[in-house]
């Protein structure tokens, strides 16, 4: 039996969490089924109807009120009890940072191994997983040995979609008794910047994206046009953020947004691999640079050698005679 640690999301369960069950559900009779899940805050009945649409047969709810601000060892705590109750073999989370700290505490205290950032699992008995290591860059074949098998599944390494019949998401209440050296870390507070969208870029079916190529801030402005005219998001690369020619929310890479849009135009990037561990998942990539053996040039479905600052006037032109 499997059980996945489900993160909440503006009353909802979040997109990462939906993929992570999805990914769960898809292990087949062997390991996926039957399929629980562990919430973490209010389980109302929008939440119950997004488990029951993903396929989820049993909602652990945990009760203990200090749990609602985020703490690892604490989820770790809570989520290693529910594994106790459930009698789950598989744990299961999102490769978000949440997801990923939350199962590292929990492979200590199990004393058992832990993947990260899994995208297939070819084997059950034992349980042998495909990672992602060096930025997404390669895949690294694990074997998870020992009598619980967890792990992380990559972000966007399966589109989350909803179970063929849906389960019945019986929410059942579990205490989670803490000690005070669970909540020797938590949150605080979170500070919300006024006026960005940071799922504007992730969501997006077009992402247009400058680097160091662009030259500087003003330098972005045919490629704001081109985002525009094709109803997509602007993006960045690292370099760009850090010289503070955008802003960080825009930043598509390791260390920023990893996307997954029909089209992604690379427009004087490089490609380096923490760039390239955003954008690997984009159904088709076209490149822009002067520079022939760029690695995302090399990389890109299409490739246009020349000046950014030529080649998009071009592409817009010819887009306005269409």
């Amino acid at each position: 039996m499997t059980l996945v640690l489900v993160e909440i999301e503006a009353g909802q369960v979040n997109l990462v969490s939906e993929e992570a069950v999805t990914f769960a559900r898809s292990l087949g009779p062997e390991l996926g089924e039957p399929l629980h899940a562990l919430v973490l805050g209010p389980v109302d009945d929008a939440v119950q109807a997004d488990c029951a649409r993903l396929g989820v047969d049993v909602v652990y709810r945990a009760t203990n009120p200090e749990l609602e601000r985020y703490a690892a060892a604490a989820w770790a705590s809570a989520l290693d009890q529910a594994t106790t109750v459930s009698g789950a073999t598989v744990i299961v989370a999102s490769g978000s940072p949440r997801g990923t700290e939350v199962l590292a505490h929990l492979a200590a205290r199990r004393d058992v191994p832990m993947a990260a950032n899994v995208v297939s699992v070819t084997s059950a008995k034992p349980l042998h997983v495909s990672r992602q290591v060096v930025g997404g860059a390669a895949l690294e074949e694990m074997d998870l040995s020992g009598p619980l098998g967890l792990f992380s599944v990559a972000g966007h390494a399966v589109e989350a979609v909803a179970a063929d019949s849906p389960g019945d998401a019986v929410v059942t209440d579990i205490e989670a008794d803490l000690t005070p050296d669970d909540l020797r870390a938590q949150l605080t507070r979170i500070s919300v910047r006024e006026s960005v969208d940071t799922g504007t870029l992730t969501k997006a079916r077009v992402v247009v994206a400058g680097g160091r190529g662009a030259g500087s801030s003003e330098g972005f402005g045919d490629v704001e046009a081109l985002a525009a005219r094709l109803g997509g998001a602007v993006g960045a690369s690292r370099v760009v953020t850090s010289l503070g020619w955008r802003p960080h929310h825009e930043q598509v890479g390791q260390t920023g947004s990893r996307i997954t849009p029909d089209l992604y135009i690379a427009c004087g990037i490089s490609g380096a691999i923490q760039h390239w561990a955003g954008c690997a998942s984009s159904k088709t990539i076209l490149a822009i640079n002067t520079d022939a053996d760029a690695p995302m040039m090399t990389k890109a479905d299409y490739a246009v050698v020349g000046d950014m600052h030529e080649v998009l006037p071009a592409i817009l032109e010819e887009l306005d005679k269409a």
